[in-house]
């Protein structure tokens, strides 16, 4: 079946036949309520058998899942990137091209915190998957941040982390990932088809999302207007550049900002915050974020049905079901109540 990247209608009916194959909210509530012990079992029964089965030899309870469910979602990107091809693939790209970002992260934190190199092979970059081979080799190669940085010289972003200073901590090496990644993505996107100025509108309302919650979480934290505001990510449309000082002096500051656009419902979004206060957590300002990002995706696919954007639909929400999971079982195996599981999975 050659070329068939090239037939945008082909991809787009795969990747929605894909996506009507994941958990629904009924079987993610059934996992919930099961034991620890149940769960690895029932995870493989819902699609995920061949990498539990996998890695069943090595490893047991979270650890097993855990590895099982990486292993998933990498081979299943790969799978669904081979599909594609043109300006499709071109599409796509930009918004799987993250999970690089991600894996660079997971380089950097595991140098700077010492991580032994089994862990990380057990659970967060599974050695079993080939695609995390050259990541592995950059931690066991690695005694400082900088020597991390140094292996990624070759990389989209190495020039950028390369540049930041001799006593630059972790968190601005990962700002700096954030502020490459959109910022590429945004280039990309910067002129085309409908389709690609609706998937520019998504990418700039997940750095406004970003933005509005490293704002409440700087305030909580006590760190100053100017702090907060060169850790924001430009691009945004809502908390664009100009209003960065603004938005970061307070918590009135950022609501006037967010009053201002016509696109973000700044009197629901009053009451979450509230809502987050009375529980001391921002979870719900998170959890009303990532709804609205997933309603974006969701209209995206149904407004231009033959394009890249159901591809893109598919893959986040193969993402959200792997985080998902991820959530249920580190939770039961917590202890924590059903209750509090569903509330930040369901």
């Amino acid at each position: 079946m050659a070329l068939i990247g090239n037939n945008t209608g082909y991809v787009a009916a795969r990747a929605k036949s894909r996506k009507s194959s994941l958990l629904d909210r009924t079987r993610l509530r059934q996992l919930i309520q099961q034991s620890p012990e149940q769960l690895p079992v029932s995870i493989g029964d819902n699609g995920y058998r061949a990498e539990i089965d996998l890695y069943a030899g090595r490893y047991t309870g979270a650890d097993l899942v855990e590895a099982a469910l990486t292993h998933n979602l990498q081979s299943e990107l790969a799978s669904i990137l081979k599909l594609c091809s043109g300006s499709v693939r071109d599409l796509v790209e930009v918004y799987t091209g993250r999970f690089r970002y991600h894996n660079a992260k997971v380089v950097l934190r595991a140098v700077v915190n010492d991580v032994e190199i089994d862990k990380v092979r057990h659970s967060i970059l599974p050695e079993e998957s080939e695609i995390n081979a050259p990541w592995l080799k950059m931690i066991e190669e690695s005694s400082t941040i900088r020597d991390a940085a140094e292996q990624m010289r070759r990389l989209p972003f190495g020039k950028d982390l390369l540049s930041l200073s001799s006593d630059a901590k972790l968190v601005d090496y990962e700002n700096a990932l954030d502020r490459h990644y959109f910022k590429n993505s945004l280039r990309v996107l910067s002129s085309g088809s409908p389709e690609v100025r609706m998937l520019r509108e998504s990418i700039q309302m997940e750095i406004d999302h970003r933005n509005i919650t490293n704002i409440l979480e700087g305030q909580a934290f006590g760190l100053s207007p100017s702090e907060i505001s060169d850790a924001l990510i430009q691009g945004g449309r809502i908390v664009s550049e100009r209003s960065f000082t603004q938005a970061s002096s307070s918590r009135s500051g950022l609501m006037d900002v967010l009053r201002q656009s016509n696109r973000f419902d700044s009197e629901t979004f009053s009451q979450v915050l509230q809502d987050s206060d009375n529980s001391r957590t921002l979870d719900p300002v998170i959890t009303w974020l990532r709804t609205r990002e997933h309603d974006m995706m969701k209209r995206m696919s149904y407004l231009h049905p033959i394009s890249a954007l159901p591809v893109i639909h598919y893959v986040a929400s193969k993402v959200e079901e792997v985080d998902d999971l991820r959530l249920i079982v580190r939770g039961r195996m917590a202890g924590l109540p059903t209750e509090v599981i569903e509330a930040h999975v369901l």
